[in-house]
């Protein structure tokens, strides 16, 4: 039972740390795309981009390290990755209306991040379930 529970205990705690090296990946990259381009739809552009950056970092690290997937070919591993952004469809959606509301309401890049990091955790905390489901079964 204790090896149990310190194997659950050790993966939340990986995937937690993961999910903030991909949230640092997202948010930071959006800031330096809105720093380096801050005219019409600077903030959709920069949070693409960061959504895209935090995507890729987070699928090598999960794949990796709390799932420990091998991919059988390239055409195997296209077909995982694949699988990995259409489960992060729906938690991408919560993830930017979390972040476009609280940039609405608030009128500023800090409240925005904040809605960001809010939306990306409760992202992650659906997005497990899906990927150990339906990606790396």
């Amino acid at each position: 039972m204790n090896t149990i529970v310190a194997s659950r205990t050790a993966l939340v705690t990986w995937y937690a740390l993961f999910a903030l090296v991909s949230m640092a990946a997202n948010l930071g990259s959006q800031k330096i795309a809105w720093q380096i381009y801050s005219g019409s739809f600077s903030i959709p552009l920069a949070v693409c981009i960061g959504t895209g950056v935090g995507l890729v970092v987070k699928y090598v690290l999960d794949k990796s390290w709390i799932f420990r997937y091998e991919h059988r070919s390239v055409t195997h591993g296209v077909h995982t990755f694949l699988r990995y952004v259409a489960m992060g469809l729906a938690t991408t959606a919560l993830f930017w209306a979390t972040e476009f509301a609280a940039q609405v309401l608030f009128q500023s890049e800090t409240a925005r991040l904040a809605g960001g990091a809010l939306g990306l955790t409760l992202g992650y905390i659906a997005k497990y379930q899906l990927d150990k489901r339906f990606v790396f079964a």
